[in-house]
């Protein structure tokens, strides 16, 4: 039975990095004028609090803690709003 759930945070944990590097990636590649054209937050601050849930990520490894939700749903928002806008 822990293995089981040892394997099924283990997964979520990786799910969730991959998300929130992603979104990272995606955020330096962007070019600043395109974030102000979407009226979102300027590309400096989505870079601190990409970087920040990343970091806190890495610290602590297990997904449902409170930094990691708050990052992950920070990298999520930074995806729904910004890539999203930009690629329609």
């Amino acid at each position: 039975m822990f293995e089981f759930q040892g394997g099924l945070t283990l997964a979520l944990s990786v799910a969730l990095f991959v998300v929130k590097g992603f979104a990272l990636v995606d955020c330096v590649s962007r070019r600043p004028s395109q974030l102000e054209y979407l009226d979102t937050l300027p590309k400096q601050t989505w870079l601190i609090i990409l970087g920040l849930s990343v970091v806190a990520h890495i610290v602590f490894l297990y997904p449902l803690s409170i930094l990691n939700l708050v990052g992950t749903v920070a990298a999520l928002v930074y995806l729904a709003q910004v890539r999203g806008s930009i690629n329609r």
